[in-house]
């Protein structure tokens, strides 16, 4: 079910969906404990290139947002007086990061990323942090975050990645096929939500391509570069 959910599809909405309502209060946890709290270092720098500093009472998208992790440390760095919108499908994600809120500045909304409920060019920037693979139509959400960025608007994609170098390639195969399923299984309670992972990330756009994929939907001065040995990578485009 995890292999083929990971392909996309109706079939992939509905199984996501259930799967990350279920690890909700598991998942924060999880993820730290899985990335050796690498991932709060990434997210940190994610937000460095989305340049909110240039728009700083803007309105701000977190797609895909979880736990409201990224949304969260938006919100609270010195300076900001926007909002931000934390969109997710899976509301019990959403629920579980309640308490990360410290201002009324981050508005949860259970929304799919295919259909925002935001005006178009009405967001001054927006960013997805190991969401994107999770969709089930890449396409469609990159089209669908283009409508609702203003011109000059930023958007910024975190996800994992295949690292190019065959050593470090092969020490991060047996740790998400074998060790990232077993752990997720034992401390989740959920036997298939962490063999989906290395599944998803199997089948998500390599860094290049998903490049090219940005450019198609609009976006332009595209970019991207690798993190820590290629495990992750961090895409920048810009609505013009």
């Amino acid at each position: 079910m995890a292999r083929a959910a990971a392909l996309g599809g109706l079939e992939k909405s509905d199984y996501v969906r259930r799967i990350f309502s279920e690890i909700a209060p598991r998942y924060d946890l999880l993820n730290h404990l899985l990335s050796m709290n690498i991932d709060r270092r990434w997210r940190r720098l994610a937000l460095r290139e989305l340049a909110w500093t240039q728009r700083p009472r803007g309105l701000y998208l977190d797609l895909c947002a979880g736990t409201l992790d990224v949304a969260a440390l938006l919100a609270s760095q010195a300076g900001f007086g926007g909002t931000v919108i934390g969109a997710d499908f899976a509301e019990p994600m959403l629920r579980a990061g309640q308490s990360k809120l410290v201002s009324g500045a981050v508005l949860p909304v259970a929304s799919d990323a295919l259909e925002l409920p935001i005006a178009d060019g009405a967001a001054a920037g927006a960013i997805v942090a190991f969401g994107l693979r999770n969709v089930a139509d890449v396409d469609a959400a990159l089209a669908e975050v283009w409508r609702v960025l203003s011109p000059g608007g930023k958007f910024l994609i975190l996800d994992f990645s295949t690292p190019p170098a065959a050593i470090v390639r092969a020490i991060y195969n047996v740790y998400f096929h074998h060790v990232v399923p077993a752990v997720g299984g034992v401390v989740s309670g959920q036997s298939t939500a962490y063999r989906y992972l290395p599944e998803s990330v199997a089948n998500f756009p390599a860094p290049e391509a998903l490049a090219s994929r940005m450019e198609r939907a609009g976006f332009s001065g595209v970019s991207w570069r690798r993190l820590t040995f290629g495990i992750a990578a961090i895409h920048v485009g810009v609505r013009p």
